[in-house]
């Protein structure tokens, strides 16, 4: 059993399609999936597909490149729905967004979402960006909070919340070029390592170029299988309890 912590499935490239790309990625083991808020405009339809299937979860939240969106009555009134299971995709993005104005508004938002996790005892979906000091800043105010890393950068900072943090790991770990994750990753304790996808976006070898989906999260698990020195099985198994112990699946 496989758990895909963050695919898009919500998104418009899987607007044909979405119901037959679930079954393959059932048919290859992947039997739960986490929808992060990343557009809101895409939300009704995260929301749609999590009452249509028992296995789909979602969360909700404002990704940092949509400051300018911000609706908090859009959080609150879908967070305590009993398949929200997280607020996020919310953390700070400094690749997309250069002027420092807004970047001190990302953060104010970083902080506000935070809040309202806490308040509503969700964890976190944090990305991060280009952003790495800044989001360490933000995130040991709040000693009490929980949640994963999407797409874990191989930032090293990072590795100091390994007491309530969770790293997402996605196609990225079988890039030819990812070589510094590679390095970092035997640093990451083996409980607090979660599979994701981001699909449709960041692909993993041998698929690179084409549209990511949760079926391909096998490839990450045979990759981490093969870091790791163990079977897949147990790739699966242990990464499986983490993301049921992090998000209450």
């Amino acid at each position: 059993m496989i758990i895909d912590t963050h695919t898009h499935l919500d998104n418009k490239k899987f607007l044909n399609d979405v119901d037959e790309v679930i079954k393959r990625a059932k048919d290859t083991g992947v039997k739960k999936f986490i929808i992060p808020a990343a557009d809101p405009k895409d939300l009704p339809r995260a929301i749609d597909l999590a009452q249509k299937y028992e296995d789909i979860y979602f969360a909700v939240g404002f990704h940092p490149v949509d400051i300018d969106k911000y609706d908090e009555k859009l959080i609150t009134s879908f967070i305590t729905h009993p398949k929200c299971v997280a607020v996020g995709e919310i953390g700070l993005d400094y690749h997309w967004v250069k002027e420092p104005e807004k970047r001190r508004q990302q953060i104010e938002l970083f902080h506000r979402q935070i809040e309202l996790a806490k308040e509503y005892k969700k964890p976190i979906i944090v990305h991060i960006r280009e952003a790495t000091e800044d989001s360490v800043k933000v995130i040991e105010k709040y000693p009490d909070i929980k949640g994963v890393f999407h797409c874990y950068n191989a930032a090293e900072q990072l590795l100091k919340f390994t007491d309530r943090f969770y790293y997402g790991i996605g196609g990225v770990i079988t890039f030819k070029n990812a070589k510094k994750l590679i390095n970092v990753f035997p640093k990451i304790p083996r409980d607090r390592v979660v599979i994701e996808t981001d699909a449709p976006y960041l692909t993993p070898h041998p698929y690179r170029g084409k549209r990511n989906e949760p079926a391909y999260t096998v490839y990450v698990r045979d990759k981490i299988a093969e870091l790791w020195g163990v079977a897949p099985k147990e790739v699966e198994d242990v990464t499986t309890q983490n993301a049921k112990r992090l998000f209450c699946i």
